[in-house]
């Protein structure tokens, strides 16, 4: 399939823009059409090879292409194609970091949505695994997991070599795979409400010092500590800070597995919500990078004609992202009573393709007596990647490079915004490894509240 290096030149120097994904037209599902779009897309792939260190699907893309009578991708069998989705997982680096194809150049190469629309194929056609469709299912897991009993249960059998075996042999969880543990108590019971009444007098035209707070399915059912750390922080700001009166999953989950009329279902719940605390105020915050995500692109992209959708689109922020605002108006607490020492500190994907700098290490900068080593690499986790049998080698094989960066660079701690990516990073350092933290809880510690 031949190109026009004329067109490949035209648009370039443009920035990366993105297109909605017209996800409800028909022919999104056409199976025909959908294989044309991947083997066009291929083709420019297998001539570029940019993106063949980011993750798996590239190389499992180019072995198919290499073992090929053809040696090229008119070459590979379409029953293969699915083989190259199955191992994305969506994490937008290769979009937004290597590949020179991407819109507005008249190519119009998006490969994570395309990826996309072959997973939302397999799942209409009812090829999803039980197995991914459960650990997709995050808050319905939350809240049967939330009964005391059960938590228990849940936790000892992810701890235990027999549970472990279970798993593996019923759900296809890989022995060696760090488990989300469940908490007695969700951030919900223990912060019934989080609001601060005090607020910071001087308002910057950006931030409003009134914040209310997405707490997500993780946050909220398996490391509330991490949203603690979070709200005491804001308060230690004087901003004020309130939680979301009612929401369900983001979605991301759902996203991943190409079920999107579950994200639909989500979006549904939760935009009203939003919208009616942007119309009183409010600013949207959320503790994981994936869930700022799907509010600043996935769900615009998914649904461009909803108003309420692109109002919050503007009005939600990464927290860090938020804290720095604040700072250029002049209006963070830069009073720190502790320092941090050397910090090694884990780019998130899902943070990195949002735009908005590294701004964790710039606040966490700000303590005196603070060095920070940044990595900007994938860990291999990205959602339950990490978790599964026939990917968790795989998942650790990307995080390699991490785990040596933090090895050699010897820090007091690592932190990364992404609370899976922390556990996963501590599975491949093993046993002598510094502590993982959240950005929340250091920052906390260095305000010695």
């Amino acid at each position: 399939m031949a190109h026009d290096l004329n067109s490949q030149r035209e648009g370039s120097l443009d920035a990366p823009s993105r297109n909605p994904i017209d996800w409800r037209s028909p022919d999104f599902y056409d199976e025909a059409a959908l294989h044309q779009e991947m083997e066009r897309v291929f083709d420019i792939c297998h001539g570029c090879r940019r993106c063949v260190n980011l993750c798996n699907a590239f190389p499992t893309l180019f072995d198919l292409v290499d073992e090929s009578e053809t040696l090229e991708v008119d070459g590979v069998d379409k029953a293969d194609y699915p083989r190259v989705a199955d191992q994305c997982y969506l994490c937008d680096l290769c979009f937004m970091t290597k590949c020179p194809y991407v819109p507005p150049h008249p190519w119009g190469v998006d490969f994570p949505h395309l990826m996309l629309r072959a997973k939302a194929v397999k799942h209409t056609k009812g090829k999803s695994r039980i197995r991914d469709r459960l650990l997709s299912s995050n808050e319905s897991l939350g809240k049967f997991a939330g009964i005391p009993i059960v938590a228990e249960t849940i936790n000892a059998a992810a701890r235990n070599a027999t549970g472990r075996l279970i798993l593996e042999k019923t759900l296809g969880i890989h022995p060696e795979a760090h488990v989300p543990v469940y908490a007695r108590k969700t951030l919900r019971k223990r912060v019934a409400n989080a609001e601060s009444n005090e607020s910071e007098p001087g308002v910057g035209p950006e931030t409003s010092a009134r914040v209310a707070l997405f707490v997500t399915c993780y946050g909220n059912y398996n490391e509330p500590q991490l949203v603690e750390d979070l709200i005491a922080v804001f308060r230690h700001n004087r901003i004020r800070i309130t939680l979301s009166a009612k929401e369900k999953c983001c979605g991301m989950p759902k996203l991943e597995l190409g079920d999107l009329d579950s994200v639909a279902k989500a979006k549904e719940f939760n935009i009203p919500e939003l919208k009616r605390l942007i119309d009183e105020g409010f600013d949207i915050i959320a503790p994981v990078p994936s869930c700022v995500l799907m509010f600043k692109q996935e769900i615009p992209l998914l649904f461009p004609d909803d108003q309420d959708v692109q109002a919050i689109k503007t009005r939600i922020f990464d927290p860090f992202e938020y804290l720095m605002l604040r700072h250029k108006e002049g209006n963070l607490d830069t009073c720190f009573k502790n320092p941090l020492g050397r910090v090694a500190y884990h780019v998130p994907c899902h943070q990195r393709v949002q735009n908005i700098g590294l701004k964790t290490r710039d606040v966490l900068a700000l303590v005196p007596g603070t060095s920070i080593e940044v990595i900007d690499r994938c860990s291999g986790h990205d959602g339950s990647y990490g978790l599964k049998s026939e990917t968790h080698e795989i998942a650790r094989k990307i995080c390699r490079p991490v785990a040596s960066k933090i090895q050699q660079s010897q820090p007091d701690h690592f932190v990364s915004d992404c609370p899976l990516a922390i556990r996963h990073i501590e599975v491949c350092l093993g046993e002598d490894r510094p502590p993982g933290r959240s950005p929340f809880t250091l920052l906390r510690y260095a305000y010695g509240i």
